[in-house]
């Protein structure tokens, strides 16, 4: 039985139909599969293995994908610098992660083959475009002897297939040029390998008959079909493919589901929840990747009253979604780790003014420019602390693709319900990835009331202590206090120009209750103390931080974000072997869940894998006195289950 982890289990060969050339294929039935589709960024790898998720999914498979970009715009055509990849782990079984070791690998030239084999498990499916693999691509990809023919691959099932000549010759009577010819072979790689798993061709020929249309595009809709059958009647034909794998169905909740990534659960989970709020939606941005698509995705949804604003920069990004909230609408600005550095000033107004924003952050690797396509936890910490002065915001973080829809409609919760910035941070690996998402009833979506204030507020109201001048700059009957907390210290929100509400806003401190500015020292310590026990108190209105697995046991494996399928898979592995492990998931990493500390109290061991160098350890060791242990890797790749598992056997030799 082929698995993501390498085990192996009883198959199940049943007899097949003869095929057409006489031979009869044998079925295999196995419990899942990892593929990845590898070739230069123009050989439409992400498109195939997009259409090979979307198939699966109809099949009734559980699917999780990871897609893999170069940074570069456009590297040379065959270098390493310019592969491109997509995985997908598909099964019968519910999954959490894209799969650690590949069963198949698709490369369609060396230095796909190069960047990509070592994550191919032994004895694993290797199909090689031949045609790719003259000696001038072997240079590009630094090969010094040819892989197919110096015996380096001996290990491995190869499948040879000249698919650049096969496709040339399916197409051939399309009217394309060559270079349009060759853009087809990602489609008779794709029908190759739905041969292979017994997937159905309908869906991507459907796909084909409507995105090309129009009379101009039906010779390359009419290519990408033959090119498509061309494949999958390769692998029915010959004899070198004796075994067709079968992947059964998932057992799944009732309802209807779709596909869907990070980043466009983002989209739908930020729009939901202002609609259900009856407050407009303004997202303003720079382009960066990985978060460019939240931009992209909001823009097509102007019918539900979301207004886009591609903005010159970061600055004026953020800039632009603060003076939407001060005017009523929720502002959200979305970017990666480099665009929140330039932000931070306006974040901090933000937190001064104590105006509702969203500030949705797509991590990437490494500083500066970092590694733009790659995943990395890093902005944890400087979302906690990467701004001037006593300066705390709420911080949430999406865990796989789909919770994306719920972390969006807490952070509007959030933000709205405590007039406070909110940090949205999600991954490259999350924003790209996709998996199966039950589409919600509206009925059971929560409620979301924002009451903007509608009259003064003032009621005869004298002081408290903290204010100078009060009585006749903000005090008495018949005026506004902008600052006039109610019982979680949120103020309320004034829409400008509501008849009696003026008041004065700005990043100048304020003087407690009424906004007007005021250098106190004994005023400024009591508004930083206010803004931060405001922020402490959303602890009051999340979930307590829950334990899964044993609850005696020794060991706590405890993380935030995007390992949590890698996690949770290794918990699970480890405890079917007899381990006694417990997991936990920080979904609010500022405030924590209320009860964080009698949590982490009652482990002797605590495990903290991360995808940085320690940021979720520090914060755990620094406010719990916790002896947090961190598992690290700074890679630009997710954690392989692997990889958890052996640090987990580990801490409990």
């Amino acid at each position: 039985m082929i698995s993501n982890n390498g085990t192996s289990g009883s198959a199940a060969p049943t007899a097949a139909p003869l095929g057409a050339n006489g031979h009869a294929h044998r079925f295999e039935e196995v419990e899942s599969v990892t593929i990845r589709f590898a070739g230069d960024s123009g050989d439409g790898m992400q498109l195939a293995g997009t259409q090979f998720t979307n198939t699966s999914a109809l099949a009734g498979n559980d699917v999780a994908t990871f897609p893999d970009f170069p940074a570069e715009i456009r590297a040379p055509a065959g270098t390493l610098a310019g592969v491109s990849g997509f995985q997908v782990h598909f099964a019968a079984t519910d999954i959490h992660t894209p799969g650690d070791d590949l069963d198949a690998l698709v490369a369609m030239n060396p230095a796909a083959l190069k960047t990509n084999l070592r994550d191919l498990k032994p004895g694993g499916i290797l199909i090689l475009n031949t045609d790719g693999f003259e000696s001038s691509d072997l240079k590009k990809a630094a090969y010094k002897t040819n892989p197919l023919d110096d015996g380096s691959l001996k290990g491995y099932k190869i499948i040879r297939v000249p698919v650049t000549k096969l496709t040339r010759e399916a197409v051939k009577e399309c009217g394309l040029t060559p270079r349009e010819q060759d853009r087809c072979k990602n489609f008779f790689a794709l029908g190759l390998v739905y041969w292979m798993y017994e997937r159905s061709l309908e869906t991507t020929l459907r796909w084909v008959r409507e995105k090309f249309k129009k009379p101009e595009q039906l010779p390359t809709m009419e290519a990408n079909t033959k090119s498509l059958k061309a494949g999958y009647n390769y692998g029915e034909t010959v004899e070198v493919m004796p075994v067709q794998y079968k992947v059964g169905k998932a057992k799944i909740a009732p309802g209807t589901y779709r596909k869907i990534t990070g980043n466009e659960a983002i989209v739908l989970g930020l729009v939901a929840a202002t609609q259900l709020a009856n407050k407009p939606l303004i997202y303003a941005s720079y382009p960066i990747t990985p978060a460019s698509s939240v931009l992209e995705g909001l823009a097509e949804l102007r019918r539900y009253g979301v207004k886009t604003f591609q903005a010159e920069d970061e600055i004026a990004a953020v800039g632009v979604a603060i003076g939407a909230s001060y005017g009523g609408a929720v502002g959200v600005t979305g970017t990666s780790g480099p665009g929140v550095c330039l932000k931070s000033e306006g974040i901090g107004l933000a937190v001064m003014t104590e105006l509702p924003l969203i500030i949705v952050d797509v991590q990437r690797g490494g500083p500066s420019t970092g590694l733009p396509t790659k995943t990395e936890q890093a902005d944890l910490l400087q979302a906690m602390f990467g701004r001037n002065g006593e300066c705390p915001v709420a911080i949430l973080a999406a865990q796989t693709p789909s919770d994306c829809f719920d972390i969006a409609f807490e952070a509007v919760r959030i933000a709205t319900r405590f007039m406070c910035p909110v940090f949205l941070l999600s991954d490259g690996y999350i924003a790209n990835g996709s998996e199966p998402w039950k589409i919600p009833v509206i009925a059971d979506l929560p409620r979301l009331e924002v009451k903007n204030a509608t009259q003064p507020n003032s009621d005869g109201w004298t002081g408290t202590g903290h204010e100078s001048g009060a009585e006749g700059e903000g005090g008495g009957a018949g005026k506004f206090l902008p600052y006039r907390r109610d019982e979680l210290l949120a103020r309320p929100w004034a829409i400008p120009g509501t008849p009696g509400l003026e008041h004065r806003i700005g990043g100048i401190e304020k003087q407690d209750v009424t906004g007007n500015v005021n250098y106190e020292p004994a005023n400024h310590e009591h508004m930083v103390k206010t803004r931060a026990q405001k922020i402490e108190n959303i602890a009051l209105t999340i979930p307590d931080l829950a334990i899964h697995g044993d609850a005696d046991a020794n060991l706590l494996v405890i993380g935030w974000g995007g390992t949590y399928g890698s996690i949770t898979t290794a918990v699970e592995r480890t405890r079917r072997r007899g381990l006694k492990v417990a997991q936990a998931h920080l979904r609010h990493l500022n405030p924590m869940p209320k009860n964080t500390g009698d949590v982490l109290k009652k482990f002797k061991k605590i495990l903290v894998p991360e995808l940085n160098s320690g940021q979720l350890s520090w914060l755990l060791r620094a406010k719990y006195l916790a002896p947090a242990e961190g598992l690290n890797k700074i890679q630009g790749r997710p954690f392989l289950v692997s990889e958890i598992e052996a640090a987990i056997e580990k801490a409990l030799a």
